[in-house]
This record gives structure tokens, sequence and C-alpha cells, in this order.
């Protein structure tokens, strides 16, 4: 009869006690699979739905819904349907990218701080200090207004609004973990200072990342939608669901549909990230 060895059994009782705290949760899960759904719907959506995004037709415009025009089309006689899809594409990629933007700089910040103090955690904090007393939509619009608002331009500059907050998190969590036993025995055995820091502190920081990155991914979709609402984001042909907002505000009587359906799918992808970071929180918590 096989028996299973301690060392086997850990992780598997790692991993039930894992799935079970996801069963508990069972919104987060709901959360994941919206964005999931969405996340299949902007990238294969388009595939299917074969209408240009900025193919204009003079005869609908403004239309109702129809076999044609499922949701109708906007003030140029654009199908709402395509330009959701691709403003979703554009929408998510911006929310993602500018993530990872300041998830990079903050750790990279933070990580620096937090392991060396000294007059590394004194420069580099107060740094992290001046951008977090700044606010942050407030820098992003100085930036974009200075340096233009080309895609890339956005999504450096969301990102860069981003980065302090992630930074502060980092530093807190590089702090208590290096002075600990498994450091010091790296020290002892020679291991470089890179490869203490990104190859054993920094996947005990993880965790905590995730759940900031998940909520930083909300707060970058509403900037940029933010940005393009006030024309210094997301630049037609170019589709946003920022942009679409900003083109339906002189049709919110008339029309009201044109600012719904963007605006819907804008409050319910940052819900879901929120609602996802909160419950990474509770389901990555050692102490649940």
């Amino acid at each position: 009869m096989n028996s299973i060895t301690p060392s086997a059994a850990a992780p598997s009782r790692s991993q039930s006690r894992f799935w079970l705290r996801v069963r508990r949760n069972p919104v987060g899960l709901g959360a994941f699979l919206t964005i999931c759904l969405l996340t299949l719907l902007v990238v294969f959506g388009p595939l299917l739905y074969r209408v240009a995004p900025d193919a204009t037709d003079p005869l609908n415009i403004l239309a109702a819904s129809s076999p044609t025009h499922p949701l109708g089309t906007d003030e140029l006689g654009r199908d709402m349907l395509s330009r959701l899809l691709y403003g979703g594409r554009i929408s998510l990629s911006v929310g993602l990218l500018s993530m990872l933007v300041g998830l990079t700089i903050g750790t990279v910040v933070g990580g620096i701080a937090g392991y060396f103090k000294g007059w590394a955690e004194t420069v580099v904090m107060r740094l992290v200090d001046v951008f977090m007393s700044i606010p942050s939509f407030f820098l992003v619009l100085v930036i974009v207004t200075a340096f233009g608002n080309h895609p890339l331009t956005v999504v450096l500059t969301v990102g860069i609004g981003f980065w302090a907050q992630m930074a502060r998190v980092v530093y807190a969590e590089f702090s208590k973990y290096r002075g600990r036993e498994f450091v010091e025995a790296m020290h002892a055995l020679g291991a470089s200072h890179a490869r203490i820091m990104f190859g054993h502190i920094f996947p005990q920081v993880l965790p905590q990342a995730i759940v900031l990155a998940t909520l930083g991914v909300g707060w970058a979709i509403l900037t940029e939608a933010a940005l393009s609402y006030l024309g210094l984001g997301i630049q037609p042909p170019l589709a946003s669901w920022g942009n679409m907002l900003q083109n339906a505000q002189a049709y919110l009587y008339s029309n009201p549909m044109l600012a719904v359906y963007p605006g819907l799918f804008i409050a319910v992808t940052v819900l879901a990230f929120n609602v996802l970071g909160n419950a990474l929180r509770d389901v990555l918590d050692p102490r649940n």
C-alpha cells in the first residue's frame, strides 16, 4: 500500500486550503469570471463581428438598435457594438500596461529602499513622499498636456501616477523580510543582492503586489476614461470607452444610450477589478 510522505502531503494540504478560501469567496470568483468574459469579448469579439469601428453610415446617424446595428449607431453613423469592442481593447490595454509600468517602477524603487536602508531609504522614500503629496490625476494632466497624448505617452503617464503607492507597499514588505533568517543564510552563502531581492524576498512580497496591482488596473482605466472625456486621452480614430463618453455628452437627452453603453462597460470592469483585489487579499492572506 502506497504511503504519502509529509513533503508530498504538504503541498496538497496547502492547495486544499487555497481552493477552500476561493470557494468561500464566490463574489471574488464572480469578479474573476466577469474579467475573463470581458477580456474574451474584446479580444475575440471583433474577429466574429466584422464591422469596422470607424466606418460611417450617413443614412443611419443616431439610429436605434436594428439587425444591421445591434446597439445602434453614433452621431457619425458608426456602429456602437463594434466601437465598444475595439474601445475595450484600448481601455483594457491601457489599464493593464499602465499597471505594469507602475508595478515595475514601484517594485524596483520600493525594493531598493527597503532592502538597502541607509541613505538609499532616505532619498528614495522622500521622493515617494513628494509624489504621494501631489494629486495623481493632476500630475497626469500636467504630463499629458506637456508631452502630448500619444497612446504610449498615456500609458507611461498613468503608470507614473500609480508607482508611488506600489513603492510604499513594497518598501514595507522588503523592510519586514530583510532581517529574516533565510535572508541572512543567503548572505552567508555569498548570494548577490539582486538574487536575494528578486529571487527570495520578492516572492514573499508578490501576494501584496498582486492585490494592489488589480486595484491599480481599475484606477488606470478610470484615469484613461477621465483623460479621454476631457479630450486629453486616446484620440480618434482610435476608439476607447472614455472618448466614446466624450462624444456622447452632446446627445445625453436625444440619445442617452450613447453614454450608457461605454459607461456601463467602464463601471462593470472597474468594479470587477476592485472586487477581485479585495478577494485576492483574503485568499492570499496566510492568516486566513
